[in-house]
C-alpha cells in the first residue's frame, strides 16, 4: 500500500519546511490577470457580437453599404436580399498589411484595396445564405447575410 509523505514531498508548496518558497499575493496576482488576459483574448476573437447593418437601397436598385477597415470590419456582417445586387464599398482607414486585400471566395473576388481608399465591390447573392469575406490572411472576417 503507497502512502503519502508530505516531508518527502518535494514540490515547495507542500513541504513543510518553513524556508520553502511560497505563493505570494504578487504571484496570485500576475496568474489571475494572465488567466483574465486569455479569457478577454478569446471573447473578443469568438464570442464578441459584431456589429450588423442593412444595405440600404440606392440610385439605380443597387443596395449598398459601407464597410470600414480598421482593425477589422464595421459592420461585420451584411444584410441584403437574395437575388438583389449589393454593392460593398470598403473604406480602408489604415496601412496595415492585413487589411490591404479582401477575398469573398463564394464570388471569386480577391480585390486590393488602396489606404485611406474606398473600393467599390458589386456582388449578387443569387440564393439566401451566408457568404463570408476575409482579408488576404484569413484574420479579419465578415459576412453577407442573404435573405
Amino acid at each position: 500500500m503507497l502512502s503519502h509523505n508530505v516531508d518527502a514531498c518535494p514540490h515547495p508548496l507542500f513541504s513543510s519546511d518553513p524556508m520553502a518558497p511560497t505563493v505570494s499575493p504578487i504571484d496570485w496576482a500576475v496568474a489571475l490577470t494572465g488567466l483574465l488576459a486569455i479569457v478577454w483574448v478569446n471573447w473578443y476573437f469568438f464570442f464578441a457580437r459584431a456589429p450588423v447593418a442593412q444595405a440600404a437601397s440606392s440610385g439605380g436598385g443597387v443596395a449598398e453599404v459601407i464597410i470600414a477597415v480598421h482593425g477589422g470590419y464595421d459592420p461585420a456582417t451584411v444584410h441584403v436580399a437574395a437575388g438583389a445586387p449589393v454593392r460593398l464599398v470598403f473604406d480602408r482607414q489604415e496601412t496595415s498589411s492585413c487589411s490591404e486585400e479582401v477575398v469573398i471566395p463564394a464570388f471569386g473576388v480577391r480585390r486590393f484595396l488602396p489606404a485611406f481608399q474606398k473600393t467599390t465591390i458589386e456582388i449578387t447573392p443569387a440564393a439566401p445564405g451566408t457568404y463570408e469575406f476575409t482579408c488576404g490572411m484569413s484574420m479579419l472576417r465578415g459576412r453577407v447575410v442573404a435573405k
